[in-house]
């Protein structure tokens, strides 16, 4: 009895091994209502080979391997509504530690990683003793056999069910039982294939641009300011989710008066990010580079490739070149491939006041600053600021304050002191909902602002968004992000062909294109006399 008992739970353990779900939707009672067909595959291998202990310990760390695969899924669809690539994501590790360190702090961070550690070592000891259960039944030698043939009959079975739902072949009907995590790791390494195929295809791509040897470019913006200012976590979310548009789409409504005095035209469309949830950088590199960067991988290789951003483009143009990054605490060495004369982390930006837990500072400080932080040149500037109040965790969300009343930024100290804290706040989605909200429309609120009183200098300004909030937080899988050009009439009249809207809202049927289209396009709108060289494939 005592042997039944020990049999029956050491299968069971594998049992929940093999259907564990990798999506958080996924995660109810009803996932346990399917028979893995892997798993009398497994057991009757252990009665057959189990005496060779490397057989239990590789079969156990292939278990603990597909466990973290399907795990890190989970938090994965949750924060980019994506899957794990391994090959792109390693680097995604410490900028996740250092976003929950901020949320929850730096002591319970580092117990939780420990936690998971601890737990993965204990699932490991767990599988293996599971198997070594089933590994130590003594048998017959011709019980042995049988269970040879055995695992070789439900192991055709798995083959079968999969190729089936992967479509290698068709049955009329799927086979009974599912071999659902041998799909599941089958993807996963085709996928890991076609992304070191897919880098090294790029990497090719990258070296081949028509702009490359381009002369008279950028001379249609006759010397007028350029402004990029990214929104972070500022999506298609805020006109099409009931939750947000009333609040997000009333502000811009009620600034396009103001912008309109100060002698601004508007116009705003819209362009699909190459991320969701989180990875700014790519969407930023997506844009100025105008090559798709939709992971790590393609990043790293766009950066190696000495392909030119737009910034590089308007240094030839003429421009000074800088970066406003309130975000970026460290070294960030990869901004000197990015053609930014200046780059000004949060380190040289003089605010004095607390922070919003990681939010360095409010946007609003960001903007009434930046100016002053310029050296004096007498070339025309070409800018990229990108605000981060609008980022997770959304909590505490500043005021607005008279732009004169900015001073040293310890006006917004007692605001930073508000609560809830990020980690009451997380406990309930519908309160994450509601501070996203009033996050994005402080943050549109700074921005639109800040545009206005900027009438006089008649620079040329796009407030763009850089990705959709997480899907639970916008409420769909849509990557599309809003853009608005904000600038003189003359200026903004070259982009007739893109078929944007007039004003700050931007039609919902309106034309949608890829944000690494917009570096060709405003190349195209901007350059009167452009010649280009056409590269010839060799």
């Amino acid at each position: 009895m005592k042997k039944f008992f020990f049999l029956s739970l050491g299968a069971l353990v594998i049992f929940f091994a093999l259907v564990l779900p990798n999506h958080s939707g996924m995660l109810k009672l009803s996932s346990l209502n399917r028979w893995p067909l892997e798993l009398p595959v497994l057991l009757l291998c252990m009665i057959a080979f189990g005496r060779r202990a490397w057989v239990v310990w590789a079969l156990a760390l292939v278990l603990v391997v597909v466990t973290f695969m399907k795990l890190a899924d989970i938090g994965m669809f949750a924060a980019y509504n994506r899957t794990f690539n391994p090959i792109l994501d390693a680097s995604l590790i410490n900028a996740g530690i250092s976003l929950l360190s901020d949320s929850i702090g730096t002591p319970l961070t580092y117990l939780l990683i420990a936690g998971v550690i601890v737990a993965m070592v204990l699932w490991l000891f767990a599988l293996v003793h599971s198997l070594r259960v089933w590994a130590g039944l003594e048998m017959p030698n011709v019980a042995r056999i049988g269970a040879v043939i055995g695992a070789f009959g439900f192991g055709g079975w798995a083959v079968a069910d999969a190729g089936h739902h992967l479509e290698f072949w068709k049955f009329e009907r799927s086979p009974p039982g599912t071999a659902w995590t041998s799909r599941l790791a089958f993807k996963r390494a085709a996928a890991m294939r076609a992304t070191a195929i897919d880098l090294a295809q790029f990497s090719e791509a990258a070296q081949n641009d028509i702009y490359a040897d381009a002369t008279n470019l950028m001379d249609g913006l006759d010397g007028h300011d350029v402004i990029l200012i990214y929104i972070e976590s500022y999506g298609r979310a805020s006109f099409d989710n009931a939750l947000y548009a009333p609040t997000h789409m009333a502000t811009l409504e009620s600034y396009e008066p103001a912008i309109a005095d100060a002698g601004f035209a508007m116009r705003s469309g819209w362009l699909t990010s190459p991320t969701a949830g989180g990875q700014s950088w790519l969407a930023h590199g997506s844009l100025a580079s105008g090559l798709w960067t939709s992971d790590n991988g393609r990043y790293t290789a766009m950066l190696a490739s000495g392909h030119k951003w737009l910034f590089h483009f308007a240094q030839d143009a003429g421009y000074r070149t800088a970066t406003v990054m309130p975000a970026i605490t460290m070294a960030w060495p990869e901004s000197s491939k990015m053609g930014f004369e200046l780059v000004i982390p949060a380190t040289e930006i003089p605010y004095k006041g607390e922070r919003f837990n990681w939010v360095t500072m409010p946007d609003q400080f960001t903007l009434a600053t930046y100016p002053s932080l310029l050296p004096d040149d007498p070339r025309p500037d070409f800018l990229q600021i990108a605000l981060i109040s609008s980022h997770a965790p959304w909590v505490p969300v500043p005021d607005m304050v008279a732009w004169e009343g900015v001073g040293d930024g310890t006006i917004f100290n007692e605001m930073a002191a508000r609560g809830p804290t990020p980690r009451e706040l997380w406990k309930n989605r519908d309160d994450i909902r509601e501070a996203y909200r009033k996050a994005v429309d402080y943050s549109l609120n700074a921005t639109l602002s800040h545009v206005a009183r900027l009438g006089d200098q008649a620079p040329l300004v796009f407030i763009i968004g850089d990705h959709q909030a997480a899907g639970f937080v916008a409420g769909s899988d849509n990557m599309d992000v809003p853009v608005h050009m904000i600038g003189p009439p003359g200026l903004v009249a070259l982009i007739e062909s893109w078929g944007w809207s007039e004003g700050l809202i931007p039609q919902p049927d309106g034309p949608v294109r890829r944000m690494d289209s917009f570096r060709n396009d405003f190349i195209d709108a901007f350059s009167g006399g452009t010649q280009v060289v056409e590269v010839q494939d060799e």
